[in-house]
């Protein structure tokens, strides 16, 4: 197989609607994947939606550069645990894993050897368990997932009618929408959109009616790609 590179350039903004998902068939029969960047080939620096039919699975793979996902839809399954929607998951590198799911089958997001070497922490957060905490503006909450050097991972609850401060990215800015709709100056971005802005990039966000939830990552896309 060729490498394929797909949102290759880090330089350049990308967003990707519902609308935009091609999916394609991984190599495991029931597990497809819609990819939103990626650098490789089977084995990949890859940043992906993985939509897994009930009942299937995945063959054991070992994970060289690390792996970091969260589960949008039904039950995502390994022999470490079974992680419902909601979880987010941080499996270092040289961790490995089968995975298997059940019958709600699932879909995650998921991205693939972009772990610094330092970082070695592994993490299973079930957030719909945790607390929120009070964001930099009115109708903000803050739950922090992760944080290593540079790089931070959170996720962020917008409430209805809420504006923040236009600010620059440094390192980067990655976002999924999880619920609601999110907006800047650029663009309106509904569930399930996906936005990557590229270091030194800035936006001025708000919310309308609707509210948003979003998982957002700072500081971590590659300068040198």
């Amino acid at each position: 197989m060729s490498e394929l590179r797909i949102n290759a350039d880090f330089n350049t903004r990308v967003v990707i609607r519902p609308e935009d998902y091609q999916w394609v068939d991984s190599p495991a029969k029931g597990v497809e994947r819609m990819m939103l960047d990626r650098i490789g080939t089977e084995v990949a620096r890859a940043t992906s939606f993985v939509r897994y039919a009930p009942n299937s699975e995945f063959a054991e793979h070992t994970h060289g550069g690390g792996e970091e996902f969260f589960v949008l839809e039904g039950v995502f399954s390994d022999e470490n645990g079974d992680y419902p929607a909601g979880t987010y998951v941080r499996n270092p590198i040289g961790t490995s894993h089968s995975p298997k799911v059940g019958q709600q089958g699932a879909i995650i997001w998921v991205k693939l050897q972009q772990f610094s070497k330092g970082d070695k922490e592994s993490k299973v957060i079930d957030t719909n368990k945790e607390l929120w905490q009070p964001g930099l503006v009115d109708g903000l909450q803050v739950m922090p997932l992760h944080q290593f050097e540079g790089e931070s991972v959170a996720l962020v609850k917008w409430a209805p009618y809420t504006q923040f401060s236009d600010h620059r990215h440094y390192g980067g800015e990655e976002i999924l929408v999880l619920d609601g709709v999110f907006r800047d100056e650029s663009g309106v971005y509904p569930k399930g959109s996906w936005i990557r802005s590229p270091h030194l990039s800035q936006h001025k966000p708000l919310t309308e009616s609707e509210g948003a939830l979003i998982l957002v990552k700072v500081g971590h896309l590659p300068l040198d790609l």
